[in-house]
Formats: C-alpha cells, structure tokens, sequence
C-alpha cells in the first residue's frame, strides 16, 4: 500500500475509534480527523473543505430547515391529531402512530419526526395506564424505515445520491429508493406493531419514563371566526377538551364571567372560553379548536412568527406584586399579552386580566423573547426557561404543506434541482412569516453538518488513492464461489453492522465507495450494491447509539443499551430478507 493509503486506513480506524469511544462528540472527531488528514499529506489542503459546500450537506441542511418549517406551522400537529385514540388496542395504536410517523419520515427529517410525536405518544401512555417503553421504541424503529423511502427522509440516502452522480454520472431521483424502501418500511412497521413491542422488556414503574406534567394554566381563549366550538353547547367541549388533556371552566361573554361553569350555554363567535391546562395542551385544544390567543384589549392577538410563548414567575419584592395584568404597563408596552396564570393549583374564579397578582405566581406571556427579557428585567419577574415553547401558528399549516408539496412536485419533475426546491421552500416559510429568522439557522442540526463535511474529503481521499478498490478486493476475495445476490446482501449486513455502532452518515459516506468498487470488481451493476449501502447505513436497530432516534427515547422509554436488540435483531434479519430480493428485482445485477 502507499503512503496515502496507509494514513488514510489509520485516520479512518482513528475515526472509528473516537466515536465507539464516545468521550468527544462526533463533529469533533470527524473534523479533527480531517485536519489531522491535511497535516500529514493524506487529505490535499486544496479539497479539505469542499464537504461543507457538497450538494449532500446542502440538502440535509434544507431539510432540517424545512421540517422545522412543517412543525412550527402546526402541519405536523394537524395529522398528529389522527394518530392518538385511546380506544385503539395496543397494537393497532402501534400500527397507525407508525404509520402516520413513517410517511411523515419520508419527507421530512426522522429526528424531528420522532421529536414531535414523541411527547405525544408519551401523554395517550400515559393516559392508557401503560409504560411508554412499549410504544416509544416501535416509533422510533418506523420513524427510522419511513425515511428509507425518499431521497429526502434521511441522510445516509442524500450521501448515497451524491456519491452516485460523481461516480456514474447520475445522481437518484425522489422515488427511486421507493420500491426497496417502501417494502422494508411495510413489513418492519407491521412487524413492530404485531410483535416486536410484546419483545420489549418492561420494568416495574416504567411509567416513570414519563415527565411530570407541567404545572397547569388559566387561560382565556377566543372562540375565533369558523371555530369548532361555535354552536356548540359548554358541556359538549369537555370530550374534546380532555382529549387534549385541559378542562373548560366557564364562559365569558361581553367582557363578563357567566356564572359557575354555564354548562348549558351555547358558544358563539367572540365568546371567550375559560380552559385549564398546560402551555402545550393549551396550544394543541386551540389548533384542534380554531381558538386563538387575546391581545390588546381583549382582540384576538397577532401572532408572528418571531413570537414564544414563555413562563414567567413573580418573584418576592417583585413590583407586580397586587397589580393586575390590566394594569401592568410594561406589558402593554412591549407588546406582551397575558395568555394564562398559574396559582400554586388553586382556583382562579375571575378574570385572569383584573386577577391581583401574588408572589408565586406563574405567568404564560405571548410575545418576542426580546420582549419577554426586557419585562423580566424591569419588573423582577423571573423566566422559567422550561416554560419557553415556539407558537405554533396553526392558520399556517395548509398554506405550509401546500408550499412543501410544489416543491417536491417540482423537484421531482425535474423542473428544479432538489436543493433549489428546498431552498424556496425554506425561505417561503420565512417571507410567509412560518419560522423566524432566528429560527433559520437554529434549527440546523450543525454537529452533523460539520460530521458530513469532514467525511465527505476523507472518503473522497480514499477513493482517489485506491484505498477503497483494496477494501472491494478483499471483499470480493470473500464473495468468490458465491452468487451475486449473495455479495449484495453481505455489503448489506456490514453495512448495517457499521451504523449500529457509527453514526449512520458517515457510514454512508465510507460504505458508497466500496460498494461501487467491489461492484465494478464483480462486473455488475452498481446500483444494486448503492441500494444495499442506503438501506444498511440506515437501519441501526441494535443499540441506542447508533441511530439519533433511538438515543432520543432512551431516557424516556426507562430504556437500557440491552434492550434495544430484542426487537431489533430480528428487525435487521427481516429487512435484510426483504431488501436484498427487492433490490435484486429492481436493480437487477
């Protein structure tokens, strides 16, 4: 082997080893490894940062942009609502939230899928009775398979696409994982929903993987132009409330409280509605409602983008102690509008607005997080930072899922390239006022970012100097006397091997190479060794590392690192015998 060779398979051992390792993150490894490349002549200084501006990185970090986009505009909320019925057995309960999660998977990033159903597969267990630990793993495996289907769904696929334009000329299209990914996603989903979850070990208490709820508001909400609760009676809405987890406790109409709870009376247009919950289950009743938040004297408030909902405690000595809301000028002065009031759970059986206030009392602001720092500073308020949650601006989602699907629509015509589609979904949803510009960047994921462009130069490194034919060599040395299928399906397995102990990107970005080597080796089609390294970089089900989404449960499903290959072990068996036949009718040899 040459030099260059020879560094270039200790830099990437060295790699391997920082991150089963685990003592620093995974961006710091990759990128320390890249510079170590540079300095010992293994990486050209010339083409160490072109990873950062390669169509792979560009298009995962559009991706993040635009699922954060989809999220803060309630779309994702809107198809949530359809998921959760308690009355569901176990296993269609499974069947259906994986579903729903799996499509969205997709199309969106699978990590901020599994982190909006997350809390809300955690609330119907709770509400079952059940530990969260037997449904939070069969989500995340489904959100996982639901991102093989697309280009888009995850960023093993992304990687795999670019590698395959600059190797063969052409990069995959949308739908082209489709059919292999489809299959697998079908199967594992049904598997996890019929059996897998009865493999998942519980432990006494595992409810304990549940947060306790947050402390509940008294919130007054405006029964908006075309709301569901017009025409109806007050009592008629607890159903609908308690699904979300708040109480309807009374009525206000025409600027006064009607008396007790005013069961029998039926809501109109500009009533306002007396709801007890928390921030989140107060945001989920309006969308499901069409309420909206008051502002300025008693007026629905314009809500933009750029607004938080955030809880404030009233500290002692605080100057708005015995002062009511209405009286409060910074608040009207900074264009804060006082949502709901926590009180320690007692009663509160006025209006919140003309409410004297106390010491310990917890404030739900609408407003900027400008404004809301401003009024804490002045007034001796304190900001819970636990209490700081986006507002999701429901009146977005159809206009949000409209723009997202032109531009797929468009992207897969071929009338715009990929990242150019996600781009002008990404600033539609800033100029249409969906996510703030702070929220622009902050939603980029950028430890993976930085992963993805210091591997992409190391493995391009490897296979300029010939590392990667040496690693097909060997492989196909192993395949000889085999049947094709058969080498497909061993890149497969390693593959998948690799990402329950890496992490699944950079995976994708050594494992393309090879694969395309060792095929060209065999002399068969490529694309079939692609398919294989896109699926196997993808299906990491063994432990909680080797997958974001698998780790994002780990806590909260009262999980340990033996567990996860219960159900996953014989998951990865099912998708490998489903994948490789599948690729073999699709991407023929």
């Amino acid at each position: 082997m040459t030099y260059e060779q020879t560094a270039l398979f200790a830099l990437i051992v060295l790699v391997l080893v920082g991150l089963l390792w685990g003592k620093w993150r995974y961006d710091i490894v990759a990128f320390s490894a890249l510079l170590i490349g540079v300095i010992i002549g293994a990486v050209p200084a010339e083409t160490a940062f072109t990873g950062f501006g390669h169509e792979a990185t560009i298009i995962v970090a559009l991706v993040l942009v635009v699922s954060a986009g989809l999220s803060r505009s309630g779309a994702v909320d809107l198809i949530g609502r359809v998921a959760m019925d308690n009355g569901r057995s176990l296993s269609q309960h499974i069947a259906i939230t994986g579903s729903i999660a799996g499509v969205l998977s997709a199309f969106m990033n699978n990590v901020a899928t599994l982190a909006l159903f997350m809390p809300v597969d955690i609330q119907a267990a709770k509400k079952a009775g059940r530990s969260p630990a037997l449904t939070l793993m069969p989500l995340s495996f489904a959100t996982i398979l639901g991102g093989l289907v697309t280009l888009i769904g995850t960023p093993p696929n992304i990687v795999v696409a670019a590698y395959r334009e600059r190797a063969l000329g052409a990069s995959y299209t949308m739908f082209d994982f489709a059919p292999v990914g489809a299959a697998c996603a079908l199967v594992g989903i049904a598997y996890v929903a019929l059996i897998g979850w009865r493999l998942i070990p519980t432990r006494g208490g595992k409810a304990d993987g549940v947060e306790p709820a947050p402390e509940d508001f008294v919130a007054e909400l405006i029964v908006a132009e075309g709301s569901k609760a017009i025409d109806e009676k007050m009592r008629d809405l607890d159903a609908p409330a308690a699904e979300h987890d708040c109480a309807v406790l009374g009525l206000v109409r025409k600027g006064k409280r009607l008396p007790g709870r005013a069961r029998n009376e039926v809501v109109a247009e500009g009533d306002i509605l007396v709801v007890l919950g928390s921030a989140e289950a107060l945001e989920a009743l309006a969308g499901a409602l069409g309420l909206r938040h008051q502002g300025k004297s008693g007026q629905i408030a314009e809500v933009t983008s750029e607004m938080t909902l955030a809880e404030v405690v009233i500290a002692r000595d605080s100057n708005l102690e015995g002062r009511r809301a209405n009286d409060v000028y910074f608040l009207r002065s900074r264009g804060l509008s006082l949502v709901g009031l926590s009180r320690e759970g007692r009663a509160i059986n006025q209006r919140i607005r003309t409410t004297p206030l106390h010491a310990g009392d917890v404030l739900l602001l609408l407003g900027t997080p400008e404004a809301v720092a401003s009024f804490t500073h002045r007034s001796g308020a304190l900001s819970l930072k636990r209490g700081e949650r986006a507002v999701t601006r429901h009146e977005k989602a159809i206009g949000a899922i409209g723009l997202f699907a032109l531009a797929i629509a468009a992207a897969v015509m071929g009338f715009v390239p990929l990242p150019i589609a996600l781009g002008v979904v990404a600033m539609g949803f800033v100029l249409f006022d969906i996510l703030p510009l702070r929220d622009l960047y902050d939603s980029i994921e950028w430890p993976v970012i930085v992963l993805l462009g210091s591997m992409i130069p190391i493995g391009v490194a490897l296979e300029e100097t010939g590392g990667t034919l040496i690693i097909a060599e060997m492989l196909a040395d192993v395949s000889t006397g085999l049947p094709a299928w058969a080498a497909v399906a061993l890149v497969l397995v390693v593959t998948m091997t690799l990402s329950d102990v890496l992490n699944n990107t950079a995976t994708a970005v050594v494992a393309a190479p090879i694969s395309v080597q060792l095929a060209q080796t065999l002399g068969v089609n490529p694309d079939s060794f692609l398919m294989a390294v896109a699926v196997g970089s993808s299906c990491a089900f063994l432990t909680p590392i080797g997958h974001k989404n698998n780790m994002l449960i780990l806590g909260p499903g009262g999980y340990r690192f033996g567990d996860y290959w219960r159900m996953g072990l014989p998951l990865e068996a099912i998708v490998t015998a489903v994948a490789v036949p599948m690729i073999m009718i699709v991407w023929p040899l």
